[in-house]
């Protein structure tokens, strides 16, 4: 029994020590560059794939960062048929995600793409059943799941050292999309309301949505109510650039501001509980607040492994490591996530409050 407990370790111990293999659909997304910057110089990562349609877009990649043209692909379909990834990298316009899922489903392949996860809350059904029917996972990848200091607030919430969630306001964006000098590729898709959903509502009201779903361990609001704005339409003429969403909850409030018209790019969160606040200061630090004491600034504790990126975290959600459940990147936490932003633009294109659950339509 203990030889066999032994060989069992080595074995597993082994196949994690493998590089884990990757393929990568897509090339239009600008987070593209991060995923190259960091997965080439990993040894825990190879890249067997690169499915993109544009061929003059891979062959700029392969230039830039020593890719062999071996790895190229003109299509998902083509890619999966003659290689074997354990698991895709999803870089396309948020439109094709859809795509991206049935062939990955079909390939039974699991997918991390970036977010958000869909431009409607049909599309987002859609996927859930092609996952459903391939058997495979569904990860949404967001900048804000690997900062320390958005795991410190959910700790404190959960451990009640705040009292319960009474109010949460998310602030997300940047300049613009023009103004901080995107791919020119990433601006095409960013600023067409088919290929992203929306602009800055889209682009990054999802970021507060995810956060707040899962702050509130799954539940959906009561209701959105969403505003948006054309501050540049010389710009953006065809999608917004500043947006507000305000979910309802029976206890709690959230309030959204995605927006491409901040002085300087911004991903920060306030929580406010009965008894106490939290305020996240970047990636790692966080001001806390309790009834009857001092603000104080407290450094977060470093996220571990595999909870640190998204690639330690994607490889250990293939190799059954742990349990997406429930998770920043989860397909049912992104269901929920969808459904208030296509609440949200609904809301913001008629004026009125829109009540959950939508009806996938």
């Amino acid at each position: 029994m203990l030889r066999l407990l032994l060989l069992t370790l080595f074995a597993l111990s082994a196949y994690a020590a493998q590089p884990f293999k990757i393929a990568v659909i897509g090339l239009t997304h600008g987070h593209v560059a991060g995923f190259f910057n960091m997965a080439l110089k990993r040894d825990d990562i190879q890249i067997v794939g690169i499915a993109e349609p544009d061929r003059q877009l891979f062959d700029k990649y392969a230039k830039l960062h020593n890719l062999s043209s071996d790895l190229y692909y003109p299509s998902a379909a083509e890619m999966l048929a003659h290689v074997s990834p354990q698991g895709v990298v999803g870089y396309t316009s948020t439109f094709e995600h859809l795509h991206a899922v049935e062939a990955c489903a079909k390939a039974h392949v699991d997918i991390m793409m970036e977010k958000p996860l869909a431009v409607s809350y049909r599309d987002a059904l859609a996927m859930a059943e092609a996952a459903r029917a391939g058997k495979i996972h569904v990860l949404v990848n967001y900048e804000t799941t690997w900062y320390a200091s958005n795991a410190l607030a959910r700790d404190l919430v959960d451990k009640g050292d705040l009292g319960d969630i009474r109010k949460v306001v998310v602030h997300d964006g940047h300049q613009g999309p023009r103004e901080i000098n995107v791919q020119p590729e990433f601006f095409h898709w960013l600023t067409d309301p088919k290929l992203n959903g929306a602009g800055a509502l889209f682009d990054f009201g999802c970021y507060g949505a995810d956060l707040m779903t899962w702050l509130m361990h799954g539940q959906r609001p009561l209701t959105v109510t969403a505003v948006t704005q054309q501050i540049k339409p010389e710009i953006y003429p065809h999608v917004d650039d500043e947006a507000t969403a305000v979910l309802t909850y029976p206890h709690a409030v959230a309030i959204l501001e995605p927006s491409w018209n901040w002085p300087f790019a911004i991903k920060d969160m306030q929580v406010y509980g009965r008894t106490g606040e939290i305020s996240t200061v970047l990636r790692d630090r966080a001001i806390v607040h309790r009834a009857g004491q001092e603000a104080n600034e407290e450094e977060a504790p470093k996220l571990s492994a595999p909870y640190d990126d998204s690639l330690h975290y994607f490889a250990a959600v293939v190799r059954g490591e742990i349990d997406d459940h429930g998770s920043l990147s989860s397909l049912e936490t992104n269901l929920i996530v969808s459904e208030i932003l296509d609440a949200a633009r609904r809301s913001a294109q008629t004026g009125k409050t829109v009540t959950l659950p939508l009806d996938g339509k």
